[in-house]
């Protein structure tokens, strides 16, 4: 199977809140940030860019070579940030952009590819993204773990923060396998363009999910169930910490 043209778009913000100055922190001699970008350069992308507003991030991918575009400092997702850099790029509105996460520097780059050959696979759908089954039942009420139910096209029904499927009778002879959401997207240039129109939806804003604006307006999501759970990325110091001492060996 021939595999997808795509480019991969990296969003990074200096302004996390958990971690400050996150996508530049330091991680066995190089930024976070780049070693995200590395990790995506080892997928099938035909290229990969950085989307920022910092010059300090600029200054960081010209020194290590990696392909950056500095953005406006206003956008209220990374989702805008990315339609921006479709604009500037001038896309066709046929092509395949993969949203990469910049605080995702163990990312494997086949999750990279998956997500694109499952958009390319799924052309009636705007965006793809992926899953996995939940095997820790903890994470099942978490708030913190996004789940997702998909229709019988693999296609996402809602994404939510509850449980969903909510399991009325435990004790019921049905099997459910409750799917947690992974964070990596890809989505049609022509999309991004219509996405900065787009009103906030009232399950987004309830739910603080960005993805649940393209279900509010009728957009399919096409989802792509892995067998097991990537590396987790990094939100906290400890976290930081984790991928210091898996990438030193």
């Amino acid at each position: 199977m021939k595999t997808p043209d795509f480019l991969v778009v990296i969003p990074a913000r200096l302004g996390s809140t958990r971690l400050p100055r996150k996508p530049l922190a330091d991680i066995g001699g190089k930024p976070m940030v780049i070693r995200v970008a590395e990790r995506a350069q080892q997928s099938n992308a035909q290229s990969v860019v950085v989307a920022t507003d910092s010059p300090e991030i600029q200054a960081a991918c010209d020194e290590y070579r990696i392909e950056c575009l500095l953005t406006s400092a206003d956008h209220p997702t990374g989702t805008d940030r990315i339609a921006e850099v479709a604009q500037l790029l001038k896309l066709p509105a046929d092509t395949l952009v993969v949203n990469v996460q910049g605080d995702e520097p163990l990312i494997p780059p086949e999750l990279i590819n998956q997500v694109a050959q499952t958009l390319a696979d799924n052309t009636a759908c705007a965006i793809s993204t992926m899953a996995v089954p939940i095997v820790d039942a903890t994470e099942v009420t978490n708030p913190n773990v996004v789940k997702v139910v998909l229709n019988r096209s693999n296609e996402a029904l809602y994404f939510s923060r509850a449980t969903i499927p909510f399991v009325r009778d435990p004790d019921s002879k049905q099997a459910i396998t409750h799917l947690r959401h992974l964070g990596i997207y890809a989505y049609r240039a022509d999309f991004l363009e219509a996405y900065t129109r787009l009103e906030p939806a009232p399950p987004e804003q309830a739910e603080a999910l960005e993805q649940l604006r393209a279900l509010w307006n009728g957009y399919r999501i096409a989802v792509h169930t892995a067998s097991e759970a990537p590396p987790a990325g990094v939100d906290t110091a400890e976290d930081l910490e984790r991928v210091r001492r898996i990438l030193a060996g």
